[in-house]
């Protein structure tokens, strides 16, 4: 194994660990403006990555899948709320989740900033940095929206009335299902291209003209 691809593991690792932690934080910030003070309890209310680690998800499985060539995989301690408190019901859990994937899409416009000033001043390796970690929350915001537990798209099936016995079924082969629709459709790769353009787009918008 080439120290590059190592390298890069480690690089797709620090990036995981940075962009758990506002992820998770959204989360537990909307539940607890609606009413939930669950996470404020369980200390989830705060930008510490340390809070949001979740060791498999956030370290372990996005470096195998790095070091493997497996494209992206992973994810953060997942924010506990009880819906019984949320204002608004299942649509109180809807915006909770959405809240996540939300901060995915606002973190990758000051990636995009960052990118294109230090390509500006030539600092490429730093640029190239801030460019991957702008497809990396875009990549993170797309992946969370399928509707598929554990993921914050499955709040859908909530909203939409889906039956619990049906959720409950999807929920316990959700994990499989996921690791089967990355390695065996084209899923990833839709979703890797799109970030990948949606990442340039961003950047060009701060190149200077």
């Amino acid at each position: 194994m080439d120290t590059n691809t190592l390298i890069n593991a480690a690089i797709t690792v620090l990036l995981f660990v940075i962009l758990v932690a506002p992820h998770e934080f959204a989360h537990a910030w909307v539940a607890k403006q609606l009413g939930d003070d669950t996470p404020v309890l369980q200390g989830r209310v705060t930008l510490n990555p340390l809070a949001h680690i979740d060791w498999v998800g956030t370290v372990i499985l996005p470096a195998v899948a790095s070091l493997l060539g497996g494209g992206i995989f992973g994810w953060g301690r997942p924010v506990l709320t009880n819906p019984a408190k949320l204002r608004g019901g299942s649509q109180g859990l809807l915006r909770v989740a959405l809240a996540g994937p939300a901060m995915n899409v606002i973190l990758a416009f000051p990636f995009a900033a960052l990118s294109a000033y230090f390509l500006a001043v030539e600092q490429k390796e730093i640029a190239q940095f801030c460019l991957r970690g702008t497809y990396l929350t875009v990549f993170l915001a797309i992946f969370n929206m399928m509707p598929v537990p554990p993921l914050d798209g499955s709040k859908f099936l909530i909203a939409f009335n889906v039956p619990p016995a049906i959720f409950n079924e999807i929920a316990r082969m959700g994990l499989l299902i996921l690791i089967l629709a990355m390695a065996f459709t084209p899923l990833g790769t839709w979703m890797s291209n799109i970030s990948v353009t949606t990442a340039l787009a961003l950047v060009g918008l701060f190149v200077p003209r």
